[in-house]
C-alpha cells in the first residue's frame, strides 16, 4: 500500500517537470524534496498529512495544478493545507502578503510547520545578498506567525532550528566581513 505522500512526490514531480529553481539549473521539484526531508530530518516531524502537503505546497502557486485537482487526488484537509500555503495572486502585492499571512495563521500548526521548513529551505538555498536578505525576511516572518503554535512540540522544534540556521547565517557574514550587514 501506498502512503499519501508517495502519491504527492510523484504529482508534484509531474507538476513542476518543466520548471527550474532561480540558479537555472536545480529541477524546482528538489525544493519541496528538500522540504519534506527538512521536516522528516531536522524537525523531526512524521506526519503524515504534513510530508503530504510538503510536497505539494507550491503547485497550485508555480504550476497549472488547482485546489480541486489536489481535493480530488488527496482529499480536502491536504488541499486546504496547500490552499493555506498558497499565495493568492489576483491580488495587488501588498494585499496578497497581508492575505496569506491570515490565511497562514488560521491554517493551523500543519501548515505552519510546513512554511517554517519551507523557510528553513529558502534560507539554505539563498545564493546572492539579495535573496539571501529576502528569505530571510519572510522566515522571520513565518517565525512571528508560528508563535501561538509554539506549545506545539513540532513547531517549537522547528521554530528553534529555523532560528539556529538564521542565527548561524548572522554569525557566519559577520565573521568573513568582521561587521554586520
Amino acid at each position: 500500500m501506498s502512503h499519501p505522500w508517495q502519491k504527492a512526490a510523484s504529482f508534484a514531480a509531474r507538476s513542476h517537470r518543466h520548471q527550474v529553481r532561480k540558479d537555472g539549473q536545480t529541477p524546482y521539484f528538489a525544493h519541496p524534496c528538500r522540504v519534506a526531508i527538512t521536516l522528516l530530518a531536522v524537525f523531526r516531524c512524521t506526519d503524515g498529512a504534513v510530508l503530504t502537503a510538503a510536497l505539494l505546497h507550491d503547485t497550485i502557486e508555480d504550476t497549472l495544478a488547482d485546489f480541486d485537482e489536489i481535493e480530488a487526488q488527496f482529499g480536502r484537509p491536504i488541499a486546504d493545507l496547500v490552499g493555506a500555503l498558497t499565495k493568492n495572486k489576483g491580488l495587488r502585492e501588498r494585499e496578497r502578503e497581508a492575505d496569506y499571512d491570515r490565511r497562514l495563521a488560521a491554517a493551523g500548526w500543519r501548515a505552519l510547520i510546513v512554511k517554517l521548513a519551507d523557510c528553513y529551505d529558502n534560507v539554505s538555498d539563498a545564493g546572492d545578498p539579495q535573496r539571501r536578505r529576502s528569505a530571510t525576511a519572510k522566515a522571520r516572518r513565518a517565525l512571528a506567525l508560528a508563535g501561538p503554535c509554539s506549545d506545539r512540540p513540532e513547531v517549537a522544534r522547528a521554530a528553534a532550528a529555523l532560528r539556529g540556521l538564521l542565527a548561524g547565517r548572522t554569525k557566519k557574514r559577520r565573521s568573513r566581513t568582521g561587521v554586520d550587514r
